[in-house]
């Protein structure tokens, strides 16, 4: 485990804005992770690129949003009231509650007792309980008179329980996808690996709604496989990073016919940060709903999965980008990932014609890009600050920008400079973040 790495970057996110512990100013709440400015940023990035993959550039999916708190009864009809578990155990020593299927988890926590323990003597844990990990939370005004309902903790049924509204006011046909993006909270017993397992995070999935037949569903399976991988390289992460790991018949759940995740080699070990999941027919029959093709044929269609962690898909960006050079730290984000596409710097901030024609182009820039500005220190600082953000380029004004209108722009990766003339900047950036 390169626990060194982890450490970097979780100093790096806290250094620069990207992640903060939530609550910090009041001792904190395990599991829960605040975006500062650049975090946000880079969130938010994610999130536009998956909606314009998943939705904007295709026809056969439409999106929706909603609601967080739902009706109780759509949890008991998914089965989330009775199979949303994790097998708990606890340690006899000091009482603490882990994951009885994180078997390294266990022995990472046996190894801060054994100094302690007389000879022989082993830590004893209790038999594994169920742990449902469904939040709950309460509405009404009067104390004591309040309902009962869970934060969701899947954001998937909100595509089903809609599946008839977005039938009926839409024009899609079998098969056709509904994508959603979203928060979800799960009572996680031991969250942990910063922002890997939290107990309030968001997703990114798709439902795709097919014709029932095995020959469609192994179709569209791997279709959706391909799809999705394909994407995270084509934002980056190097192929021999991820994987794909086959669900073993023990470990699927309650609702997979078929499952496979995609996994990161990050610093703690292949991990899942999407599953694609063949869910057959399990929620649309369990919430009696069907569909009705264009020659009157009634039936329950199957459903493929794409179900992506926002926050984790997040945190394997920020590995992967993360280098040390001689000198410096790097994220190499891509462009359309990184929270700035541009730094502006005056290269002296006491220089008020330096500074007022480096606002000029400041503000210009704004209108086409989240743009950062930057007038504190020397120049070498500067950079160096904005290599850690991630920011793909640096615009310096000069002297020479004054008598020639040509800026120096520094390529992140490279460090190398090049002169542009400022009536070509905006074009030119633009094509440079495609």
């Amino acid at each position: 485990m390169n626990v060194n790495k982890m450490e970097k970057i979780v100093a790096l996110c806290k250094r620069r804005g990207f992640i903060y512990p939530g609550s910090e100013i009041y001792g904190g709440l395990t599991g829960t992770w605040d975006y500062g400015p650049l975090g946000a940023l880079l969130k938010k990035n994610i999130k536009d690129q998956w909606w314009k993959a998943m939705v904007q550039l295709r026809d056969d999916v439409v999106g929706v949003d909603a609601a967080i708190m739902m009706n109780s009864t759509v949890w008991e009809r998914s089965g989330h009231l009775e199979a949303f578990t994790d097998p708990l155990v606890e340690c006899k020593i000091c009482h603490q509650r882990f994951r009885a299927d994180k078997k390294q988890d266990l022995e990472m926590h046996e190894k801060t007792h054994k100094e302690n323990l007389p000879a022989g003597r082993q830590v004893e844990w209790t038999a594994p309980q169920k742990f449902n990990l469904l939040v709950k939370a309460y509405l009404g005004i009067i104390e004591g008179q309040q309902s009962e309902i869970f934060l969701r903790g899947e954001i998937t049924q909100g595509a089903f329980v809609n599946f008839e509204n977005v039938v009926s006011s839409t024009r899609v046909k079998i098969p056709f996808g509904v994508a959603q993006i979203g928060k979800a909270f799960r009572n996680e017993i031991t969250p942990g690996n910063f922002i890997f397992r939290s107990r309030e995070f968001e997703q990114m999935e798709l439902e795709f709604f097919i014709k029932p037949t095995e020959a469609e569903g192994d179709k569209w399976f791997e279709y959706w496989k391909n799809e999705r991988i394909n994407w995270y390289q084509a934002l980056g992460i190097k192929k021999e990073k991820l994987r794909f790991r086959k669900h073993r018949d023990d470990e699927r759940a309650h609702y997979a016919k078929f499952a496979e995740d995609i996994e990161y080699e990050a610093p703690f070990g292949w991990s899942e940060f999407e599953g694609i999941h063949n869910r057959g027919d399990w929620d649309l029959s369990r919430h009696g709903l069907s569909y009705v093709d264009d020659d009157g044929k009634k039936f329950t269609p199957w459903v493929i999965e794409a179900s992506g962690g926002i926050d984790r898909s997040l945190l394997f960006f920020l590995l992967d980008a993360y280098h040390e050079e001689e000198k410096r730290v790097v994220l190499k984000l891509h462009p359309k990932l990184a929270p700035y596409k541009v730094a502006v710097f005056p290269l002296l901030a006491n220089k008020e014609n330096l500074v007022s024609e480096a606002r000029k182009i400041y503000q210009t820039l704004q209108q086409d890009m989240m743009v950062a500005w930057d007038d504190r220190g020397n120049i070498g600082k500067r950079y160096f600050a904005q290599d850690e953000a991630g920011t793909p380029f640096c615009v310096t004004v000069d002297f020479q920008s004054l008598e020639d209108k040509t800026v120096t722009i520094r390529d992140r990766d490279t460090a190398k400079q090049e002169r542009v003339e400022i009536a070509k900047l905006s074009k030119y950036l633009l094509d440079k973040l495609q």
